[in-house]
């Protein structure tokens, strides 16, 4: 059984008799307190995926869940649910819109190294990988003689993320992205 202090975003654990998906972690050590660190966590139910709010000590003991993680390639979408099909066995995933909603900015047909997030047999989220690659669906027209080190200027992407790119950057180059930071890393 972790600390609260070791548990990671993207892992699951067991709080209140049921299952819930760390989303989000921010660390606060408040003034006058003897030592010990806050941890508010932003956690989603992984059956009902209702969000939550909790706060624990970095000594509070939460227990971890076994995730198992699938090599997935995005099939298609279907209305709200969106299927992901896996690439060793070729079982499909299906997963609400709602639930992956941050990670389909970084999906298209060809985006690589998806991995689908199985709790008991169940897909209940995505992780995706360090980088991505996507084509630029709109932007300025290019400067000629813009540097890479120079000013940026917004690219939208067909899946509707916006990245800041430097100005030499034009509509359809293929770029990759940082994930976790959204920005933008160079030409693939």
């Amino acid at each position: 059984m972790p600390k609260a202090s070791e548990i990671k975003k993207n892992q699951a654990i067991e709080y209140d008799g049921r299952v819930y998906f760390v989303k989000d972690i921010e660390r606060s050590v408040p003034q006058g307190r003897a030592g010990g660190s806050l941890y508010r966590m932003r956690m989603y139910d992984v059956v009902t995926s209702a969000k939550l709010d909790e706060t624990f000590k970095d000594s509070d003991m939460l227990n971890l869940v076994d995730l198992v993680r699938r090599p997935s390639a995005f099939s298609y979408s279907d209305g709200d649910e969106y299927v992901f099909m896996d690439t060793e066995d070729y079982t499909q995933y299906s997963l609400n819109r709602e639930a992956i909603a941050d990670e389909l900015l970084f999906i298209s047909e060809d985006t690589q190294g998806v991995m689908v997030i199985l709790l008991k047999d169940a897909p209940v989220a995505l992780a995706l990988p360090p980088t991505v690659e996507l084509v630029i669906d709109e932007t300025d027209p290019s400067v000629k003689g813009g540097s890479a080190t120079a000013r940026t200027k917004p690219a939208r992407f067909a899946t509707g993320l916006v990245v800041q790119v430097p100005e030499h950057i034009s509509t359809g180059d293929r770029i990759r992205i940082n994930v976790e930071e959204r920005k933008f890393l160079g030409r693939a």
